[in-house]
């Protein structure tokens, strides 16, 4: 029996934000395939205080606040927003030089932490740092300011993101352009456990590994963005078990986020400003990749890295060509938790 696939086109309003020192965007996006999320015009209230390069962004779903990592040399490196816009504070640290990626550890707890990777070339590059919510710095893993290749002790290349799993491990993938290409899991005690270090386009190879992910079945997905491809792990044991390819044939992933019912994982594509939600495979085998739906921005939004609110299952986008960020919500969301 024939398949019958329906394309569905939404588009949703037309606004206009003006960023000092960036270009003037407009927002026509468009959704093709199954409409999941829509875009939340007013979020941030005052979209002018971006003023530098989004790099990453990434939820507290339990205090509702969102943090922003942008690059500048008169800009606060860290932007922190909450749920509904309004910002809460900025962090004028001068222990970060270049943020990549972001990530928000044990929301649920007490003492959430926030971490971010470091990419810069001066005495603070080249490492991931933990910070508290105010920002006040709290450990640094890495050797500041020295690129590197070992393993004990512990050095990174221009490492692009961090995952802290509610159990303490530590995922992180190494290389944005630097001499490493590099999937690290460490314990909670910074123990290194297992690696996955070549370069190439085999099975297991990375080339610019760029954002990981775990799901609920101990499964780490792992963004190879130099290969056009997501790759596969066992967590436990950091065995390969499967590679996505086809839905990457125009341009590389960029991002590895899950909605909070772990139905799709959220993709970003830079070169192409578009963002896919692709179907999560369930306990078992991955199988193959399928694109569910599609939010394509306008030209030159360049969308970099993203996070997912897990309770409202809101959609975060750090832009580097628009110079902000975005929020998309579900178009089944009442005010309620995503389902």
């Amino acid at each position: 029996m024939a398949t019958v696939f329906l394309l569905v086109v939404v588009l949703y309003g037309t606004i206009s934000s003006q960023h000092p020192g960036s270009l003037h965007f407009k927002h026509d996006d468009q959704l093709l395939g199954r409409p999941l999320y829509k875009l939340d015009t007013m979020w941030p209230k005052y979209p002018e205080l971006f003023g530098g390069n989004v790099f990453g962004v990434a939820v507290n779903h339990h205090a509702e606040v969102v943090y922003v990592a942008q690059r500048g040399d008169t800009v606060p490196k860290v932007l922190a927003f909450t749920t509904s816009g309004d910002l809460l504070m900025s962090w004028n640290t001068s222990t970060l030089e270049m943020p990549h990626g972001i990530f928000l550890a044990d929301p649920d707890s007490s003492s959430p932490t926030v971490w971010i990777t470091d990419v810069g070339n001066g005495p603070y590059g080249h490492c991931i740092k933990q910070y508290s919510p105010s920002g006040n710095l709290l450990q640094v893993l890495g050797t500041p300011g020295t690129a590197g290749t070992s393993l004990n002790p512990l050095q990174f290349d221009q490492p692009a993101e961090v995952f802290v799993h509610s159990s303490g491990e530590i995922y992180i993938v190494d290389g944005d352009g630097g001499v490493n290409n590099r999937l690290i899991k460490l314990s909670k005690d910074l123990e290194v456990l297992w690696v996955h270090g070549e370069r190439g386009q085999g099975l297991a190879q990375l080339y610019i590994p760029h954002s990981v992910t775990v799901d609920d079945y101990q499964r780490v997905w792992v963004a190879d963005r130099g290969n056009k491809r997501i790759q596969v792990f066992d967590a436990a044991t950091g065995n390969w078990l499967a590679a996505w390819g086809s839905c990457f044939t125009e341009d590389a992933p960029y991002s590895v986020r899950l909605t909070p019912d772990r139905k799709y994982i959220v993709v970003a594509q830079l070169n192409v400003d578009q963002v896919s939600l692709l179907e999560a495979p369930p306990v078992g085998a991955v199988g193959e990749c399928r694109v569910v739906s599609v939010i394509h921005l306008p030209e030159d939004v360049k969308p970099h890295l993203v996070d997912v609110d897990q309770k409202s299952g809101a959609l975060y986008v750090a832009e580097i060509g628009a110079g902000q960020a975005q929020k998309y919500v579900p178009f089944h969301q009442g005010g309620g938790s995503f389902y």
